[in-house]
């Protein structure tokens, strides 16, 4: 559970660091710029985590393996997940922001894990008890409640961009649940599972992604800057999160690890004070406290403590 926690803060910690890259002149100057800013910014940051994790699974040595673990079936079923959260995710998820506005999007997008408990229920077998649904859907209310701003989405298209945030919402639920099974494998380790992971999400939004929206020359012009820099520290910090993730994922099932994952949103708001000295409101602060506090009892098992309890005693 612990781990699924350290995913939530990490990936907080990456979200705000990431931020302060797009804010600075090379994603805002011009209209194609603020266009390509999330398509450019998530290749770079996935594509950074890939080389986080080649140099980390290089110390380890544990390059035949994940070649290995590639050939398998699991190995491609975690290819798979890989592109419905990553580019299949990520970019409904940023369609859906340029068509609809963040708040809508805050609001779809946030019901993946509920979607992923479904999921990991009909084909992992993953059963939560009626307290953990309930800590499930307080952190997701949680989120909503963070993310809306009334009267703050304008939006373009009503219909594509419900459709592209409900795609983010299946692709990210989609990539815990088959990630969980292709994990179950003896012989597809979390670490390996997550640098298909990113290699996979980088390749393919390189490749077709970048292509088709003619981004190449200006992800190029990124590369030098300063920007670039603060990417590439971001990333290590999602690849850590990712790391924590996955683990998660493989020990305590998806259901759970979403349901920390998505603390994420609170965890954000700390960072925010601690580095940028931005002073949060009380709606911050308490709709982070039911975040936190809803996620900690979706993945608490209150048998085990019980039973954890007992035998310490005895």
């Amino acid at each position: 559970m612990f781990t699924g926690l350290a995913a939530g803060i990490l990936w907080g910690l990456d979200t705000v660091i990431l931020g302060v890259a797009l804010a600075m002149s090379q994603f805002v100057s011009t209209e194609q710029a603020i266009f390509l800013a999330p398509f450019v910014s998530t290749f770079l940051h996935d594509a950074c985590s890939s080389v986080w994790m080649l140099i980390y699974m290089g110390i380890r040595k544990q390059y035949r393996k994940v070649l290995r673990a590639l050939k398998t079936r699991s190995g491609k079923f975690i290819i798979l997940g890989a592109l419905l959260g990553g580019p299949i995710g990520m970019s409904g998820y940023v369609a859906a922001i340029h068509y609809i506005g963040p708040a809508y999007t805050a609001i779809i997008s946030s019901m993946f894990p509920a979607l992923g408990a479904f999921l990991s229920y009909l084909f992992l077998k993953e059963k939560m008890k009626w307290y953990q649904l309930l800590g499930l859907a307080a952190s997701i209310c949680g989120v909503i409640g963070l993310g809306y701003v009334p009267g703050g989405s304008e939006t373009k298209n009503l219909a594509v961009g419900f459709g592209c945030a409900i795609l983010c919402c299946i692709g990210w639920a989609a990539e815990a649940v088959i990630c969980a099974y292709g994990m179950k494998d003896p012989d597809v380790s979390d670490e390996q599972a997550l640098q298909i992971r990113q290699l996979t999400s980088a390749i393919f939004y390189g490749i077709v992604i970048l292509s088709v929206l003619r981004g190449w020359s200006f992800t190029v012009s990124i590369v030098p800057t300063k920007a670039m820099a603060i990417i590439l520290l971001s990333a290590f910090f999602g690849t850590a999160s990712y790391l924590c993730y996955y683990r998660a994922i493989s020990k305590i099932g998806a259901s759970k690890a979403m349901a920390l994952n998505i603390t994420y949103s609170a965890w954000s708001i700390v960072f925010v004070l601690l580095f940028l000295h931005t002073l949060p409101d009380v709606k911050s602060i308490l709709f982070g406290v039911v975040i936190v506090a809803g996620s900690l009892l979706a993945a608490t098992d209150m048998k085990e403590m019980l039973g954890a309890k007992e035998k310490g005693e005895n």
